[in-house]
């Protein structure tokens, strides 16, 4: 073998591939609020269920990874600078972004990321409930109340979850990974019930026997697509951050035994 040095891995790629995953995510977006998935979510539970899916798992884990934050105003075109301390200093024309990313490295958040985790599941529960789907169904223009409920609330938790410069994760990843597999199991559990169920938690939706699709069909459709696309967005981010802090130098049953430690003596939900 050679003892030549290979060049570090040019990442040019990076900054066209968020553009594609942001310009995805307003597509999808879009897509859900267009004329035919409209019309279809009024009549089949399972078109609904996906609208739902895309509203509060792909959209805003596309439009956080695409951080397209400078490009729209939020966060300064500078590069953001470090101190000796290693922490992240605010551009000299800061907005409110870099401000937000430099006191997200000064400072652990573990209770912000918890909370928005709640709040995040609160909501998609709420959003899946029999009362709210059927009044859903009855007036399609709180679709739009219910995109820009579940995509606002989603990107809050996901700028916990994935790198969306200049922002980073505030929790550390045990943090990340508890958080995505709670919420996630939480939209399964929720979806397995309904599928599971003799009868259909909703009852704006109307099957005919010898007509399209059935009953039985339409509730284990729906629960299905909401694995899929809950497991598509969070289970990548799981064992993402669990291979990196296997990786990490520090160990991690010591940094287990750390983060414990701290937690006791700070309370649960760490300091914000």
């Amino acid at each position: 073998m050679s003892g030549e040095v290979r060049p570090p891995q040019s990442r040019e790629w990076v900054a066209p591939f968020r553009v594609v995953l942001a310009v995805l995510g307003l597509i999808l977006w879009a897509a859900g609020l267009s004329p035919p998935v409209w019309s279809w979510a009024g009549r089949y539970e399972f078109v609904q269920a996906i609208q739902f899916g895309v509203f509060a798992f792909a959209v805003p884990v596309l439009l956080v990874s695409g951080a397209q934050w400078r490009p729209i105003g939020l966060a300064s075109r500078e590069d953001q600078q470090l101190d000796p301390d290693g922490r992240r200093v605010s551009p000299a024309q800061s907005r409110w972004l870099d401000r937000l990313a430099a006191s997200r490295s000064a400072n652990s958040h573990q209770q912000r990321a918890v909370v928005a985790a709640l709040v995040f599941a609160a909501l998609t529960i709420f959003w899946r409930v029999a009362p709210v789907v059927d009044y859903l169904v009855g007036h399609p223009w709180l679709v739009v109340v219910e995109s820009v409920c579940l995509v606002a609330m989603g990107v809050v938790l996901f700028a916990d979850l994935v790198e969306s410069p200049p922002l980073t994760p505030g929790a550390s990843r045990p943090y990340r990974i508890g958080i995505a597999a709670g919420v996630m199991w939480t939209a399964w559990v929720v979806a397995y019930l309904n599928g599971m169920s003799h009868n259909s938690w909703y009852h704006a939706f109307h099957h005919v026997a010898g007509r399209g699709i059935s009953l039985s069909a339409d509730q284990q459709l729906s629960a299905g697509f909401i694995w899929l696309l809950s497991g598509a967005v969070f289970v990548p981010i799981i064992f993402w951050n669990l291979v990196y802090w296997l990786q990490s130098e520090e160990d991690p049953n010591e940094e287990l035994g750390r983060l414990v430690r701290d937690e006791r003596a700070r309370g649960f939900f760490g300091t914000d």
